[in-house]
């Protein structure tokens, strides 16, 4: 069965319920969980496919602006549940044998309530909105890469937070749209979310979702776990994206970067597309097209 899901509008709240509600019903198997609650209170969904021994974990929706990221997994998500049930092979890959070998966790949009500032603003109903006002860009909201709060979850990680926080201050930076790290490390509702799930499971591998670039980052702060770049290379290969390395601020406290210097296994950030984020949705088939092979068969690389 191949799902009627129209992806040529933006990924929002709303949408991402709607499309995880369609590919539950059509497939059954497809698990749909709850990782946790955001700052205002909306669900982060958790879809659970197949049930291996070896588990992997894609995260999208980490900023706001990069809600382009939120539809490549669930489109993803829709053709992976479609080759389970075809019992076909994509990419010459058994899908019936990633099924019964692997368990794959999709975390569509870890920060939906960023997500629907970026798309739709605040509105005079939100309990924030005061706040927000005061802190909203110029150029409103469109650009906003944070949550609820201003604190950019892919700083809020326990990975150099202490080092990232002095460049934070050196910079003036606060509460805002983006870069602001928060008080302490874990202290956003929707990073604690995604780390205590992954403490609880034994994950293999990490892939963040982000824009833009066509970029894979694949180490923390120059340690690389066994195997790490291998895998990056394999990866990079599939999609024609540079295999590289971090600078600056964004070499501390992402959450690949807490999965490395945590667990010592693979954690990649896939930075999707080129352009001004947020992305314009006339990318989202072309950056599929380019990344499907790479979701497909980094399951079999762990």
């Amino acid at each position: 069965m191949i799902l009627k899901i129209d992806f040529s509008h933006a990924c929002d709240y709303a949408f991402l319920d709607y499309s995880l509600d369609k590919i539950c019903s059509a497939y059954l198997f497809a698990e749909r969980l709850t990782l946790g609650r955001s700052l205002l209170g909306r669900d982060i969904p958790l879809l659970k496919i197949g049930h291996g021994q070896k588990k992997l974990v894609y995260v999208g929706g980490v900023h706001g602006s990069e809600h382009i990221t939120s539809g490549l997994l669930l489109r993803y998500a829709a053709d992976y549940c479609a080759g389970v049930e075809d019992g076909g092979k994509i990419y010459s890959l058994s899908m019936k044998y990633l099924f019964e070998n692997r368990t794959l966790y999709i975390v569509p949009m870890l920060n939906p309530d960023g997500v629907e500032l970026s798309l739709h603003g605040p509105g005079p109903e939100n309990p924030l909105y005061d706040r927000l006002m005061r802190i909203q860009p110029q150029d409103g909201f469109t650009h906003w890469q944070a949550n609820a709060r201003g604190v950019d979850l892919n700083h809020n990680f326990n990975a150099g937070f202490e080092e990232y926080k002095q460049l934070e201050i050196a910079s003036g930076i606060g509460p805002g749209a983006t870069k602001y790290s928060g008080e302490y490390p874990e202290s956003e509702r929707e990073t604690c979310a995604i780390c205590n799930f992954i403490r609880t499971e034994d994950i293999r591998m990490l892939l963040s979702f982000h824009t833009q670039g066509e970029e894979i980052y694949y180490d923390y702060n120059g340690y690389t776990p066994v195997m790490s770049r291998a895998i990056g290379a394999a990866l990079a290969r599939m999609c024609g994206y540079q295999l590289t390395e971090p600078e600056g601020g964004a070499v501390y406290g992402g959450l690949k970067d807490w999965f490395i210097q945590e667990f010592d296994r693979p954690g990649y950030t896939i930075e999707c597309g080129r352009g001004t984020n947020p992305l314009p949705q006339n990318q989202f088939f072309p950056i599929y097209a380019t990344l499907r092979e790479l979701l497909f068969t980094s399951a079999v690389l762990i």
